[in-house]
């Protein structure tokens, strides 16, 4: 995808997101977070808006500290993250194309600025969903390109990360498949972080297969849906496992 198309993403999802917390109010509990209100998810977002605003107007080539995010609520709070938001679109927006700052992701994009685009579009939509939880609403659907975009992201990003807990005692193979995009993955378990190649690798047989629409793939392997039904085939305890390590 094109940094124009991710900074579009960016900038509609951050208005949904702050719509949806308006609506269900800064005490609202956030289903998807058992853990958290609707005040905790808008300084979370609101802060990582900031801190990847930070790195790249800044040209950081070491990550920077986590900034604080300020004890408001209500309406205030919701245009603190507004505000965040706002300057987190215009930074990458107006930044030149060669910007050289600190990235965080192995597989990641062709350039700090892609990275840092495409970062944040995918956390913006996947909190989006979280502020729509609290709501009890169905989630706003993602778009197929970029939710594939946002799949591959999750499997060959963060997952190859070492401190991945998405591990198994005896290797296993998960494959993944786009029914609409045909965009496919084969995630390789194992007592170490997960390797995954995209495509069907030589057919290796997989012992777990997820299916479906890249929009229900991308919610339910971010754990904002049940990664289960008709979709999952073979071992599901693999689908089981990843519901239980794969938190982000």
């Amino acid at each position: 995808m094109e940094i124009t198309e991710y900074l579009k993403t960016l900038a509609h999802e951050g208005e949904l997101l702050a719509d949806a917390a308006e609506r269900a109010g800064t005490d609202a509990l956030v289903a998807t977070c058992p853990e958290w209100r609707i005040a905790d998810l808008l300084r979370h977002t609101g802060s990582v808006h900031r801190w990847a605003t930070r790195l790249v107007a800044d040209g950081l080539l070491e990550p920077a500290p986590f900034p604080q995010a300020p004890e408001l609520a209500g309406g205030e709070l919701a245009a603190w993250f507004r505000e965040g938001h706002a300057a987190l679109v215009r930074t990458l927006t107006e930044a030149p194309a060669d910007v050289a700052c600190w990235t965080f992701l192995p597989s990641a994009p062709p350039s700090p600025l892609a990275f840092w685009a495409r970062r944040q579009a995918h956390e913006t939509t996947v909190h989006r969903m979280d502020a729509e939880s609290a709501l009890g609403v169905e989630f706003e659907p993602v778009e197929a390109e970029f939710a594939t975009d946002g799949v591959d992201e999750l499997l060959t990003g963060f997952h190859a990360r070492p401190k991945s807990r998405v591990r198994t005692t005896e290797p296993r193979v998960l494959r993944v498949r786009a029914s609409d995009t045909g965009a496919v993955w084969t995630v390789r378990l194992s007592p170490e972080p997960a390797r995954t190649v995209r495509g069907d690798a030589d057919d290796t047989p997989a012992d777990c297969t997820l299916t479906g629409e890249a929009s229900w793939l991308y919610t339910a392997l971010w754990n904002r849906l049940p990664l289960t039904g008709p979709g999952v085939t073979g071992d599901a305890e693999l689908a089981r496992l990843w519901t239980a390590t794969a938190g982000i």
